[in-house]
């Protein structure tokens, strides 16, 4: 069987490979059922549907043939990297390593963090939007999380709430 469409194929591949993880993953919690969910039903049925999703773009890959068929590039080490990174310095900001005695710098300190790492990943990097945008997601994920949704986690560094 060929593959009559490399990006595809491998993004479905991507996608089942995700959502297999997921649902197994899931299955260390109850899962309870429609009616009275778990803690590991939403990821779960999430696991599913990526499963789902991914197989029928994988079919769609091997079966379908586009016009514009594309190979797949040169792994792309830079985007890869950064978005790699500002998920782990957020991870450590916002809740503190505290074996190697870095406390946590909370939410706001972190977002930014994550904002301006992650934006690096392009090749025309600005400051000000990233400015603009790390801003936004702040105060935007400060509104939802703390204030509608109640969540208890650090908002502030350590050392400034005492």
């Amino acid at each position: 069987m060929k593959i009559k469409n490399e990006p595809d194929f491998y993004s479905g591949i991507m996608f089942m490979a995700t959502g297999i993880a997921f649902a197994w993953g899931a299955t260390n919690y109850n899962i309870g059922g429609a009616g009275r969910m778990g803690p590991g039903y939403f990821p779960f049925m999430l696991g599913i549907l990526m499963t789902l999703v991914g197989a029928g773009v994988t079919f769609n890959a091997l079966s379908i043939k586009t016009s514009n068929e594309e190979k797949i590039g040169k792994w792309a080490w830079r985007p890869l990297f950064y978005v790699i990174a500002a998920n782990v310095v957020f991870g450590v900001l916002l809740a503190g390593v505290r074996d190697f005695g870095i406390p946590a710098f909370g939410m706001i300190v972190g977002i930014y963090a994550l904002t301006f790492i992650a934006s690096m990943a392009q090749a025309s990097w600005k400051f000000k939007p990233t400015l603009i945008l790390a801003t936004a997601l702040a105060i935007g994920s400060y509104l939802v999380f703390v204030l509608a949704l109640k969540l208890q986690f650090p908002v502030w560094p350590e050392f400034i709430t005492g």
